[in-house]
């Protein structure tokens, strides 16, 4: 039992230890954030592209 217990304390130490490596949990988890974003990016640039433009002309009629 002693044995198994220092073993098992051992590799606790080594886990708190090393709490900066990258898993590959933590991977997956950065991908499942950033889909969605690489996703809507385009539409949303085209979104505000076409937004600006319809303000420029919209303010260019205000002027006359």
């Amino acid at each position: 039992m002693n044995e198994w217990w220092s073993r098992k304390k051992q590799k606790s130490r080594e886990r708190r230890k090393n709490k900066n490596e990258y898993t590959f949990i933590d991977l997956i988890i950065d991908i499942l954030f950033w889909l969605p974003e690489l996703i809507f990016l385009p539409f949303r640039i085209v979104f505000w592209l076409f937004r600006g433009v319809i303000r420029m002309i919209g303010n260019y009629f205000d002027i006359v």
